[in-house]
């Protein structure tokens, strides 16, 4: 990676670098980026995409109906009630 690249990708970053700074991300970042090449040179026609590499599935349990609360709990805990109904703050 050269240092024009870096200064490029800390400019779209919004990242102000110092000298030195783009220095040491040039010899940190180029053996990473050589490294995800020699990746690309794979062969990986046979291998199956993994999306998640233990192979867990959800457990969702099945939803099942149940009887709700009636309207006299839920008015119960509410600090200000109307003719049955919850009594909310005017938003405009």
């Amino acid at each position: 990676m050269k240092k024009d690249e870096i200064e490029h990708i800390a400019w779209l970053a919004r990242i102000k670098l110092s000298e030195e700074e783009k220095e040491e991300l040039e010899k940190e970042l180029s053996p990473i980026l050589d490294f995800f090449a020699l990746l690309d040179e794979l062969d990986t026609t046979d291998i199956e995409p993994t999306h998640h590499v233990i192979g867990v599935t959800d457990r969702v349990r099945e939803d099942e109906t149940k009887e709700g609360l009636k309207q006299s709990e839920v008015l119960r805990n509410v600090p200000r009630k109307e003719n049955g109904y919850i009594r909310s703050p005017r938003i405009l």
